[in-house]
């Protein structure tokens, strides 16, 4: 499937679109053409993903094709971009850059809907024990469970501080927060006072589920 397709069908299965014309969905998916995005409708309807209206500009409705995707133990798990395992100065992009297959025995019984995939940039995790699939490593992909807002102590996280993403692992006590590396080389820790975090535009993405390794 062309990945503008999957962008569409990934909107399409969140929010409705049945009032939504084909610029409004070129602005939505970052693509502004409408003939090409009136093009991939027209693909999703033949392939049985959607059913559109007589003009073929809208979707009217989703069809239930991922279903018999999950049945099939088979699901895709958006990779949204990067972040920095070191110090706090990458900027993690919401841009879908595309999609991983995976089987859903891979990943227990989580909600599809609540995983994507963030790629690692840099080493301050590169002797953290305790992750699915071995430690974090420059280049490596980390599946995220986006819906943990509230991690537990010792839990790895996805954290934006003043809009840099970066992969920690999480304590909390006495009203200060420690973003902590566990590395081979010598990386500072980041820590954050709770009474500040209000001025730090400073959240919790989700829970790191597992590594997969750059060279598997």
């Amino acid at each position: 499937m062309h990945i503008l397709q999957r962008k569409i069908l990934e909107k399409a299965r969140r929010i409705d679109l049945s009032k939504c014309g084909l610029r409004k969905l070129g602005g939505l998916v970052n693509e502004d053409h409408p003939q090409k995005i009136k093009h991939h409708l027209e693909q999703l309807e033949k392939g049985g993903y959607v059913k559109l209206n007589k003009e073929k500009t809208r979707i009217i409705e989703v069809l239930n094709k991922n279903e018999k995707s999950i049945k099939a133990r088979l699901f895709e798990l958006p990779i949204l971009g990067s972040a920095n395992c070191g110090p706090a100065t990458m900027f993690a992009d919401e841009k879908i850059e595309g999609y991983l297959t995976v089987s859903k025995s891979f990943l227990g019984e989580r909600n599809a809907k609540d995983l994507f995939i963030i790629q690692a940039s840099g080493d301050s995790l590169n002797d953290a024990k305790g992750v699915i699939g071995g430690v974090i490593e420059d280049g490596d992909l980390v599946i995220i469970d986006g819906s943990k807002k509230d991690p537990a102590n010792g839990d790895y996280v996805l954290s934006v501080i003043d809009d840099v993403a970066n992969l920690k692992r999480f304590y909390r006590k006495d009203g200060e927060i420690r973003l902590l590396s566990e590395s081979l080389l010598k990386t500072s820790p980041i820590i954050l006072d709770e009474k500040d975090l209000q001025y730090l535009n400073y959240l919790i993405m989700g829970v790191v589920v597992r590594v997969i390794k750059g060279n598997e």
